[in-house]
């Protein structure tokens, strides 16, 4: 049994789940909708688990995902199900953010309608198009925030905006997520005496 797909997800108050015969989940909250068609090997179901809390037992709604056979594919895919599902829930109750900083003089980024322009020492501007489901803010000129409700489509956007000046290790330039560690290089005058 995977140890993450034996998990049950838990389905806050103010999301709904709903499961299709043919695997499709559609998953409606306060911050959007989201749908997805998973493999039909994998089993997702309505549950409920009851939770003590003090002299109390509540019960609480739980999707609960199984799959139908010992095959290395399907135990693949059945972790893959769960966490993809529990994604999803976070998504649209929550939602998703990452945050990325720009390092380097007279580097800095602006965002205008749906277009991002990045001056980061290219003889021109690099221009992107935001795509929908995705918001891009700046808080300021060298800070950059990729927020939306699909994990997926965050991070793949942040990565896009990161790959335009990926940070060098000599002078540390570039466009970093605001955790990254950049492990830095000596230059060759390091030796000289």
């Amino acid at each position: 049994m995977s140890r993450i797909g034996k998990k049950s997800i838990v389905v806050p108050a103010d999301v709904t789940v709903d499961i299709a015969a043919d695997n499709t989940v559609t998953v409606k909250g306060p911050k959007g909708e989201l749908v997805r068609q998973f493999s039909p090997v994998i089993t997702i179901a309505h549950g409920t688990e009851e939770v003590h809390e003090g002299t109390e037992v509540k019960e609480i709604a739980v999707i609960n995902v199984s799959r139908s056979s010992e095959i290395k594919t399907h135990k693949q895919l059945h972790g893959t199900t769960r966490a993809v599902l529990a994604n999803m829930i976070e998504g649209v109750s929550k939602g998703f953010e990452k945050d990325l900083k720009i390092v380097g003089i007279g580097y800095r980024a602006q965002v205008q309608g749906q277009k991002l322009t990045l001056n980061i020492g290219y003889s021109n501007p690099v221009v992107m198009e935001i795509e929908e489901g995705v918001t891009v803010t700046c808080g300021s000129p060298t800070e950059i925030k990729v927020a939306g409700i699909n994990k997926e489509r965050v991070g793949q956007v942040a990565a896009l905006i990161r790959a335009v000046r990926k940070p060098e290790p000599y002078k540390g330039k570039g466009i970093m997520y605001k955790d990254e560690k950049i492990i830095r290089k000596e230059g060759k005058t390091a030796n000289k005496k």
